[in-house]
């Protein structure tokens, strides 16, 4: 008996051992099934939203169902909201039913343990021991371009992401992962009447869904036929481009071939002329050409054609600012109230008009959309030589006319375009120019430095030995004293008005064997201040203007090629004898016109050497009394002025000479005599007003060599 007891007692000891080693095991069974579920809500989408707003209602016979599933239209991955899990610290019992306490009350309504609802959209409610703990839907930013919010959902979602989300492939609901025999799975203690209407639930939302998909696609779908339309087009467009580039780029290929072949032809037949080969060597030789030509000629047949790039449409122009006009391949901006240059991008210009402007700086980006630029003009503007980058102008390899008259440049710009071929920076501030600021200008035919600052001690002798090809060289308005040195051999024209030039020495044009024009207007010069040898052995000069200078009477040592003389506006009293003698061929103009001449100072050899060539005598606005002597000899002359004098009479043989009949002389001698007269004059101006003249006084064979009395020029004339 003891033996049986103490049995029965061993065996109860066993199973209450047996029994307390089993329930701690449930627990971690429990607690694994939670981290599984948590890890799988990190790899689920980044926000959570209700499919729909559920409310359960509990009854003492139905047992509520806490996993809510919610399905991520994004990626279709099911969650579950952290609020209906692990609430208080431990997990509640789904095997029994609720009792009476913890009940909730909402919106009058009472609300068992455990029982969830949504009192708003996206919010989310939960009673747990009296407790009511809401959870509110949470949404983080998108960064697509588009987003929509879907029919009963809280958060928007991308439109081109829901365009392809499939409702068909939405994955099975998971939730804590409960393996199949846990007998505490509350799936498979909830009713089957619960379950029927959560699949009722997600049968009408993925309808609602798959309609407003359809709705979509079909915006989409028409929106993608006319993107596709449009690509056809410029495709077939740019197909039938290509077609033609590619005939015309055949056509060149086989007139190439054509040509390489004529000329590959003739040379072999005057190789085989020279050589003599064997006529079976020709025979090879022709067939294997003759092939060579039927591969060339059938080459755009069987070879694939090359594929040319596609060329990228041009970049859209900036539009001209207000007050400018384009024309052809000009850019006018004349007086536009521009303060900098426009950007202009236009490869095909060559002419750009900026003059009269209130710009102030060069910046050395300035012309890059404009690299084939022909003729600048940047005159009246305020541009400085600060304001100037160092490759401002270095861009136009074509440049050939630059004007900046009109600014505020101390210096000449630095590397200017060796193309160019006329340089203006007239009326600024130009203070010196060394041997480096023309460098490169060997193409530089004109350049134009009037009224500056410039004089023989800031110029060096240097400055304008690059410029190989100067011909004509304005220095007029400056401060100069002296000609200045260093001329280059090529000049051709000088002008040096309104200076302070003094005196002209030997040397000054000793290399400019080609000048052919010397403008001293409005200087200083006094004839005896010109040496003897300063241009008298050129043999090009022609022409020389001393006007409004302090001479006295004509210069000697004048050039020999002389043939236009300009001395208006000075003292002059006296034109000493033999003074154009020494010229050849001899002078043609001269213009005394406001001097002091008198008849003292003029008499018949004044002229000499210059009576058959003289063609227009300018003696006006001096102090003449009569017509001087030795016009008559001046076979060449057509225009003479003798207006504003103090001539009182002309006499008959003065200007015209006159032929009086002899009778002993037969009539063949008389009509000689009459063909000499008219060959003799060729007078066709004549001017005599404001003089003393008595008109009614005057021979009527006093101007009958002029062939026109209308040339004649005698009113009015002055009161005694």
């Amino acid at each position: 008996m003891q033996i049986t007891s103490f049995l029965y007692y061993f065996l109860f000891v066993c199973l209450c051992f047996d029994f307390a080693q089993n329930q701690p095991n449930e627990n971690p069974r429990r607690q694994r099934r939670r981290m599984s579920y948590r890890r799988s809500r990190k790899g689920s989408s980044a926000y959570r939203r209700p499919n729909r707003l559920l409310q359960l209602k509990t009854s003492a016979t139905v047992t509520v169902v806490p996993i809510i599933p919610l399905i991520n239209i994004d990626d279709g991955i099911t969650e579950i909201f952290d609020s209906l899990i692990g609430l208080g610290g431990h997990e509640s019992s789904y095997s029994v039913l609720p009792g009476k306490k913890g009940h909730c009350t909402a919106n009058g309504m009472m609300m068992y343990d455990k029982a969830v609802w949504s009192p708003k959209p996206c919010i989310t409610c939960l009673c747990s021991k009296g407790k009511v703990i809401c959870d509110e839907t949470t949404c983080l930013p998108l960064t697509c371009h588009r987003t929509v919010i879907p029919e009963g959902e809280c958060c928007p979602v991308c439109s081109d992401i829901v365009l392809n989300i499939s409702l068909d492939d939405t994955p099975e609901i998971s939730g804590a992962s409960p393996e199949p025999n846990d007998p505490s799975d509350p799936v498979l203690l909830q009713p089957l009447h619960i379950q029927t209407e959560m699949d009722e639930l997600f049968r009408q939302e993925k309808e609602k869904f798959k309609g407003r998909e359809k709705k979509i696609h079909k915006k989409d779908n028409k929106k993608t036929k006319e993107k596709k339309s449009q690509e056809e087009k410029k495709r077939h467009d740019h197909e039938a481009h290509q077609k033609v580039e590619e005939e015309l780029r055949r056509e060149e290929e086989r007139r190439r071939a054509y040509e390489k072949e004529e000329l590959q032809i003739e040379k072999e037949e005057e190789e085989k002329r020279k050589e003599n080969k064997h006529p079976e060597q020709e025979r090879k030789q022709q067939k294997s050409e003759e092939e060579e030509d039927e591969h060339i000629l059938r080459g755009d047949v069987f070879r694939i054609p090359l594929r040319f790039p596609i060329p990228e449409p041009p970049a859209e122009t900036p539009p001209l600012p207000t007050g400018c006009s384009n024309s052809d391949t000009t850019v006018s901006c004349i007086n536009a109230k521009l303060t900098q240059i426009p950007p202009i991008t236009d490869p095909e210009l060559t002419s750009l008009e900026l003059e009269g402007n209130s710009i102030t700086s060069i910046p050395d980006e300035a012309f890059n959309g404009i690299p084939n630029l022909e003729r600048l003009d940047l005159g009246k503007n305020n541009i400085t030589s600060p304001g100037i980058g160092p490759q401002a102008f270095k861009i136009l390899k074509k440049l050939k006319r630059l004007y900046m008259d009109g600014n505020a440049l101390v210096h000449i710009p630095p590397e200017l375009p060796s193309t160019l071929e006329e340089l203006k920076i007239n009326e600024n501030h130009l203070h010196a120019i060394d041997e480096d600021s023309l460098q490169e200008l060997k193409n530089l035919v004109t350049l134009e430095l009037e009224g500056n600052k410039l004089s023989e001690a800031n110029v060096s002798p240097l400055a304008f030995r690059p410029l190989k090809s100067l011909s004509y060289l304005r220095l007029g308005r400056n401060k100069f004293r002296t000609i200045p040195q260093g001329l280059p051999t090529s000049i051709q024209e000088l002008y040096l008005e309104n200076n302070q030039i003094e005196e002209i020495s030997e040397i000054c044009f000793n290399h400019t064997s080609n000048i052919n024009i010397i403008v001293l207007k409005h200087n200083q010069l006094e004839e005896s201040r010109i040496a003897p040898l300063a241009w008298i052995n050129q043999e090009n000069l022609e022409s020389i203007d001393l006007s409004y200078n302090k001479l006295y009477h004509v210069p000697s040592y004048l050039p020999k090629s002389l043939l236009h003389l300009v001395l208006i506006g000075n003292q002059i009293e006296r034109i000493p004898g033999y003074v154009f003698g020494h010229m050849k061929p001899g002078l043609e103009y001269l213009y005394l016109s406001f001097n002091k001449l008198n008849n003292d100072g003029i008499d018949p050899l004044s002229f000499y050497g210059a009576y058959r060539t003289l063609r227009e005598l300018f003696l006006d606005h001096n102090e003449l009394k009569f017509v001087p002597f030795g016009i008559t000899d001046m076979k060449a002359l057509t225009f003479l002025r003798l207006n504003n004098n103090k001539i009182r009479t002309v006499p008959t043989e003065r200007i015209c000479q006159s032929t009086v009949k002899d009778d002993n002389v037969d009539d063949d001698s008389d009509e000689e005599e009459e063909e000499g007269e008219v060959e003799d004059s060729r007078l066709e101006h004549l001017h005599l007003e404001n003089n003393y003249i008595n008109t009614r006084d005057l021979s009527p064979y006093a101007f009958s060599c002029i062939r026109s009395y209308s040339s004649v020029v005698l009113k009015p004339q002055k009161i005694k």
